[in-house]
């Protein structure tokens, strides 16, 4: 089977969470002796890639703008795609959904499309109100054009099944599991084992740094906050951080140091007002780290009471729950297991991947 991916900025993965979806499930089609082929925007690396772990790389063009990147990128790889003779089109979220049926209509209905609704993009408030219309509309566009749905949690499925009629298959993000020693390398920045808290985003407002950066700056403590990632929201996070040498932002990490930052991290922290289902949550829970989230829908589904929660966007209640856990090593081991034992069990890309073929094999 000849399969496509649409809609993603590229591979391998540099940052975000529909870029390290698509490198996961992709290669591993690639390894089961399924074709791949995934659209790269033509500047998303250093320097271009044709093939990567089996998967064919196909780089095309696009304007860039805010508002235009993804769709002009979008319409190009649905164009192209009509002459590579593929059997499947998987489109990645609803901004790209919005030209899903193009390549749908134009091979004839020959093609079949797939599309995985990763999150509710129109609740981000850096788009306009216009952007956020045309979001909703290539959700809209989505449930009427794809042949088969994906879905990462079980609100995700209420939600389509509710707002369109449409029944849809729920098949979670993954991580990999890490099992090596954490202390096996030096950490940068100066950090220690045990002696810091992560959070690992892309920056920008809904992932409720801002919250998790004033409760953290209200804590007598030696601990330090690491932030890794980047965003147009981060020199506004820098400001917020300027007086606290305690909190560090790294920028876009990868491979083994973002392995390591989180293994050795005493608790990862997301604060996300809101959520398609973290995979940054998700590798945390994978490299055995306590886990204190949010308690919107995404978060508690995903860690299913082997973590912690604190109530959205409540800066007061975060700072309690973080002075707890600080004074409860015992208890953050004993959940840090916990969360290992259930992403080992649940969220396995491996079999991610093999339900997904079924899906396509439909």
């Amino acid at each position: 089977m000849r399969i496509a991916f649409i809609g993603q900025k590229g591979m391998p993965a540099i940052n975000g969470g529909v870029e390290r979806y698509v490198e996961s499930i992709s290669t591993d089609l690639a390894s089961r002796g399924e074709d791949v082929l995934v659209y790269n925007r033509n500047d998303y690396l250093p320097e271009k890639l044709l093939e990567f772990r089996g998967v064919r790389i196909i780089n095309k063009t696009y304007y860039r703008s805010k508002n235009l990147a993804n769709i002009t990128h979008t319409f190009l790889a649905s164009l192209d795609v009509l002459f590579r003779r593929v059997d499947v089109i998987h489109f990645q979220g609803i901004g790209p959904s919005l030209l899903c049926w193009l390549p749908k209509i134009l091979s004839g209905h020959r093609i079949k499309i797939v599309a995985t609704l990763h999150s509710f993009d129109y609740y981000n408030d850096k788009w306009g109100a216009f952007a956020r219309w045309m979001l909703k509309f290539g959700e809209r566009l989505m449930v009427s054009c794809a042949d088969e749905l994906i879905v990462l949690t079980k609100a995700m499925q209420a939600h389509l099944k509710k707002e369109y009629g449409r029944e849809s298959n729920l098949i979670t993000n993954g991580a990999n599991l890490y099992n090596e020693d954490g202390q096996d390398r030096l950490l940068p920045w100066g950090l220690e084992r045990n002696n810091y808290l992560i959070s690992v985003a892309r920056i920008i407002r809904l992932k409720g740094l801002q919250y998790l950066i004033t409760a953290f700056k209200n804590l007598k403590t030696d601990q330090r906050l690491v932030i890794v990632g980047e965003g147009d929201y981060l020199p506004e996070l820098q400001k917020i951080a300027a007086d606290d040498h305690r909190i560090i932002f790294t920028g876009n990490q990868t491979g083994r140091t973002l392995d390591q930052l989180y293994a050795n991290a005493y608790l990862f922290v997301q604060a996300s007002e809101t959520e398609g289902l973290s995979i940054s949550l998700l590798e945390a829970m994978a490299h055995q780290t306590a886990c204190l989230v949010s308690d919107i829908e995404a978060n508690t589904e995903a860690l299913e009471k082997t973590g912690f929660t604190f109530k959205n966007k409540d800066i007061k209640d975060l700072e309690i729950k973080l002075a707890e856990l600080l004074d409860n090593p015992s208890l953050v081991e004993k959940q840090a297991e916990a969360a290992y034992q259930r992403a080992a069990k649940n969220f396995n890309w491996s079999e991610i991947s093999r339900q997904i073929l079924a899906v396509y094999k439909k």
